[in-house]
């Protein structure tokens, strides 16, 4: 079983205690986020755990724990975008993230500790040269620390439309697509670092990126150090190459509060779920 942590939320930013404990107790109570009523019991014991892939915007909080980890295998993906507190509006200062980030990979190093550029936006002040001059400087910061750099370009839901609305956002051609790629590309080549594409479905081969697997049946092959025989993740969309996971997170309860986010409906629906979180409760929320 792999187990994802999480799409939904960023667990090793705010629920890192409550993250440890279901590891101490051996299980994991997840609510169907289309069924209310329908509860899963996961087991979360080490010799049924084939790997654990934990997605975050900070890993500090779990520099510090990693030996509880320690009869477990796992990577990280960890966001590191270009952009300020006016759209990242409770992200803590990249300067601080970068520094974790660098602390994580050498302490599990650079093969687990995948750095996730997504999604890129552009909008009347963020264009192709803002994104070309701000990817070259993290480049320049991480190269030693990281192997790969997953992109994607922004999709436009409902939600993250009205969340965005005081901001002039482009929808973004494929010529744009086209544009960006080549040149996030040319500047990974620069410091050694291979890009891929999440969820996307124009072919940027002709650039040298090619698509991504964030949950990689071949890079958690390599890690545990034989093959696993894992099926793609029909729970996801098609262009998706995600093998298949289990997610214990919960929508509606990250409190970085980026105004993209798909996984948040509003704060208020946050903020009502976040009065409900027990640490030592089996379920996130409730």
């Amino acid at each position: 079983m792999i187990l994802s942590v999480s799409r939904r939320t960023d667990i090793p930013a705010f629920y890192t205690e409550w993250f440890f404990n279901r590891l101490k107790e051996g299980f994991v109570l997840v609510r169907n986020p289309m069924n209310y009523h329908q509860v899963s019991r996961v087991a979360l014991n080490p010799d049924i755990i084939d790997c654990i892939v934990f997605w975050t915007k900070d890993p500090t909080n779990m520099l510090d724990k990693l030996d509880l980890l320690k009869e477990y295998n796992y990577y990280f993906q960890v966001s590191i975008n270009p952009y300020d507190n006016k759209i990242e509006r409770n992200v803590a200062q990249k300067r601080h993230i970068i520094q974790s980030f660098q602390k994580l990979s050498a302490l599990i190093g650079k093969k687990r500790t995948v750095w996730r550029y997504d999604p890129i936006i552009l909008t009347d002040k963020i264009d192709i040269e803002y994104h070309r001059k701000f990817f070259d400087v993290l480049a320049s910061k991480l190269k030693d620390y990281t192997e790969r750099c997953i992109i994607s370009f922004m999709d436009i839901y409902k939600k993250s439309q009205r969340n965005m609305k005081s901001l002039s956002v482009f929808n973004i051609s494929e010529k744009d697509m086209m544009e960006i790629g080549k040149t996030l590309s040319d500047t990974a080549s620069r410091y050694g670092i291979k890009i891929a594409t999440c969820s996307e479905v124009i072919d940027l081969s002709s650039a040298g990126i090619e698509h991504a697997k964030c949950i990689d049946d071949k890079l958690i092959s390599d890690i545990i150090g034989e093959n696993i025989d894992v099926k793609k993740d029909k729970n996801q969309r098609d262009i998706c190459g995600c093998v298949e996971s289990i997610d214990i997170g919960a929508y509606n309860t990250c409190r970085h509060g980026c105004l993209y986010c798909y996984a948040n409906y509003s704060d208020n629906a946050v903020n009502n779920n976040i009065m409900k979180h027990d640490p030592e409760s089996p379920m996130l929320i409730g």
